[in-house]
């Protein structure tokens, strides 16, 4: 290939490519199963449910990060991990990208369940459900089954965790924002993107099903190891 057409992927961090590639493997069952046998083989065994949710199992709290549940879903991500991921490679070395992406991810797992024990708790006044419960309130029903039966998957969490990290690490950079006719620095984007993910996850919209809380956990992560790593 000629040098003035170079291939996008030329310049790819080997961190950032092996996710890329993983992710998009993860990806092919959603597109040749249909949505329900998708949804009960895969989603089911390694989408995140809460805790002492019936369908919870360990391994979901890595696993989860590699589910997407959509073509704009993983686009979103992919895109997101093949814009900032490379440069941050590059700057802080392999191994603390590699600890990075997953330590955002699951941290972003365990903040969400934290906030949906927090909610159960409000609910029924306890952590899990007591075996002999009785519920005849509907909208208690519908919010429980909601926690209990609504899987998080998505490469979101440690995505935010990266999106922290480029905007301390490089704040001045200016980034393109589609909508925005031109370009703007990191450390304005970054935070209005998180005061957003704040208000979305605190109003909880009807219809949202979108887990905020996770992709606060994961830029809260980011935000730590940067710091704790003195970079």
């Amino acid at each position: 290939m000629s040098a003035y057409r170079q291939s996008p992927f030329a310049n790819l961090t080997p961190v950032v490519k092996n996710l890329l590639i993983i992710n998009l493997i993860c990806f092919i069952p959603f597109v040749i199963l249909s949505e329900y046998s998708y949804d009960n083989h895969i989603v089911t065994n390694l989408g995140l449910y809460y805790f002492n949710s019936p369908n919870f199992r360990v391994w979901q709290i890595i696993t989860y990060m590699f589910i997407h549940g959509g073509w704009t879903h993983i686009l979103f991500n992919m895109f997101a991990l093949f814009s900032f991921g490379p440069i941050l490679e590059y700057s802080i070395g392999p191994k603390r990208f590699f600890n990075l992406y997953f330590i955002c991810g699951i941290g972003a797992a365990l903040f969400q369940m934290l906030v949906q024990a927090y909610e159960v708790h409000a609910l029924i006044g306890s952590f899990t459900l007591p075996p002999n419960l009785e519920i005849n309130d509907p909208a208690l029903i519908t919010k429980i089954q909601g926690i209990y039966g609504v899987p998080i998957v998505g490469a979101s969490g440690a995505i935010f965790g990266l999106l922290v990290a480029f905007g301390m690490l490089f704040p001045n950079m200016e980034l393109m924002i589609l909508f925005v006719p031109v370009p703007v620095k990191a450390k304005y984007i970054i935070p209005v993107y998180i005061i957003i993910e704040i208000y979305l996850g605190v109003t909880q919209f009807a219809g949202d099903n979108v887990a905020h809380f996770a992709h606060l956990g994961g830029a809260l992560l980011g935000f730590i190891l940067i710091k704790l790593w003195r970079l």
